[in-house]
């Protein structure tokens, strides 16, 4: 063998041998960073500005948050509707009706397209009644003086009338790739009605364009507000290794970017492209910063309680994780499923509705439910075990109620806002996106939007370290050193002389000082 190919065969082995040990150990600093109970690193946490907030500080960052969020909840009140409709009345006799239907001149700002109709009855009493029937319908696009015809759709539907007959939904275009449409509809098997059909009012649905408008430009301005944060965020941990990141420090560091997609900057391709790619992506992105934050929930209430109470120091990154992940996995993959099994079936028939396809929708709704419920009490046993374990532990105690606090807040808001908008029918035929379960109004869009972004803007500001902050590497969350001699309330909110945090933790840092001198 040549000595030349052989010493430069050795030389190839001992670089890659180099780069699989590099390699190992990058992976393994990896591990360690996420790990968030480790006891090698427990006492060297990089402070939070948390830990210098008084009572009063507390009350603020409340207050705050209820100014800016009642301020977006306001100029959606004084915004404009999200659904903009065109009513078309037509008048039969018979109960076989062919419809012709020409919607109004389109633009991109109306982003999508509904019809719906709603069948009145030629009855005098409030009898129930519900019968199937047979739907036909033919869409035509128009472009360029030229029209485009669609095949024919037939679709089941259901005629359900109390008082008044229920609203059907005959189509839903989720992008609009013409200036205007025309729909021929038909009604078959309306034999068995006992009433004959007295009018048939159909209506065009889209979105308002002035909707749209604001719709961007508050899209936009989350948008920059989010950078911004996160510049600030990122820029306040500069100093601070990330192996000495606190669990929420890191989670904020994953979760303000993934806001940043929640707002999505890619929204105005939505009116610039004429493909369902961009409301997919809106949905994508929404969906997994959602799951993201209830799995930030579980990881921050588990690992605070195992990082200070040091039970789980044997096991591994992968076994904290891994069960936290599958369940919150199964919601994300659930809500992924369901909404591009619904796109998927309307580009290929516009009139598809998952209601007709009920074994699979039902199975797939029974399993989220389930899955929410796991979560649910999953989520509850965290909280309750930990705050009942760490109650007396001071900062760790902080930690705790302050998150507990904001989120209830955040929680307790959005229950309210599902329940004006849905009522009491909020988990049962509202699961899939539809007509039924978009904005009524700006106030609800922006009430939402607001809602997420304000509470991850306080978190941020909560748990980013303040500008006097000191490297601590046996200070705070360290229950044997955090106190010493001094109260709960000396520490965290000052003494009775209103003595301000910072010169308790001086006073903390000489008092824990002479004790390592004389030791």
């Amino acid at each position: 063998m040549d000595p030349d190919y052989a010493a430069f065969e050795s030389s190839l082995c001992n670089e890659f041998k180099d780069f699989c040990k590099k390699l190992s150990n990058a992976y393994k600093e990896l591990k360690e960073d996420l790990t968030p109970y480790r006891d090698d690193r427990y006492y060297r946490l990089a402070p939070m500005r948390l830990y210098t907030l008084s009572k009063r500080h507390f009350v603020l960052v409340f207050v705050v948050f209820f100014i800016f969020f009642g301020l977006t909840l306001f100029i959606g009140i004084a915004g404009p509707n999200v659904i903009e409709a065109t009513l078309k009345t037509n008048a039969t006799s018979s109960k076989v009706g062919q419809f012709t239907l020409k919607s109004p001149v389109l633009s991109t700002y109306n982003q999508q397209l509904w019809l719906t109709c709603r069948v009145q009855l030629d009855k005098s009493d409030d009898s129930s009644i519900q019968s199937n029937f047979t739907m036909n319908v033919i869409i035509r696009g128009t472009a360029n003086d030229a029209s485009v015809d669609k095949q024919v759709h037939t679709r089941p539907r259901i005629i359900s009338c109390a008082q008044k007959c229920e609203e059907i939904i005959v189509f839903h275009l989720g992008y609009l790739n013409y200036t205007q449409f025309e729909a021929e509809v038909g009604f078959e098997n309306l034999k068995q009605l006992r009433y004959d059909i007295k009018y048939v009012n159909f209506t065009w649905k889209t979105y308002n364009p002035t909707f749209s408008q604001v719709e961007i430009w508050f899209r936009f301005v989350f948008v920059v507000l989010t950078f911004m944060v996160t510049c600030l965020f990122a820029h306040s941990l500069r100093k601070f290794s990330m192996r000495d990141w606190g669990i929420e420090q890191k989670w904020m560091s994953l979760l303000l970017p993934l806001l940043l997609l929640y707002n999505d900057p890619f929204f105005p391709l939505t009116f610039l492209v004429n493909s369902w790619f961009p409301g997919m992506l809106d949905d994508l992105f929404q969906s997994l910063f959602l799951c993201a934050l209830l799995l930030f929930w579980l990881c921050v209430y588990h690992g605070i309680r195992v990082q200070v109470r040091k039970i789980c120091g044997e096991r591994k990154c992968l076994t904290f994780y891994l069960p936290k992940i599958f369940i919150v996995g199964l919601l994300w993959l659930a809500s992924v499923t369901l909404g591009v099994w619904q796109t998927v079936n309307e580009l290929h028939d516009p009139t598809y509705q998952y209601r007709v396809d009920t074994g699979n929708f039902q199975g797939m709704k029974i399993f989220f439910l389930i899955v929410a419920s796991m979560y649910i009490l999953y989520l509850l046993f965290l909280i309750i075990r930990a705050c009942s374990e760490l109650r007396n532990m001071p900062y760790v105690d902080l930690r705790l109620k302050f998150l507990t606090a904001l989120t209830f807040v955040v929680l307790i808001i959005s229950i309210v806002i599902l329940y004006l908008r849905f009522g009491a029918k909020a988990l049962q035929d509202n699961f899939v996106a539809e007509l039924s379960t978009h904005y009524q109004n700006s106030a609800e869009f922006l009430s939402f939007y607001g809602l997420l972004n304000f509470y991850l803007y306080t978190l941020a500001f909560v748990y980013s370290p303040s500008k006097n902050a000191l490297y601590e590497s046996q200070l705070k969350d360290n229950p044997a050193f955090s106190m010493l001699n001094d109260s709960d309330d000396d520490v965290i909110y000052g003494s009775d002389y209103e003595e301000m945090p910072l010169q308790n933790g001086q006073a903390i840092r000489a008092k824990y000082k002479a004790e390592s001198d004389s030791d």
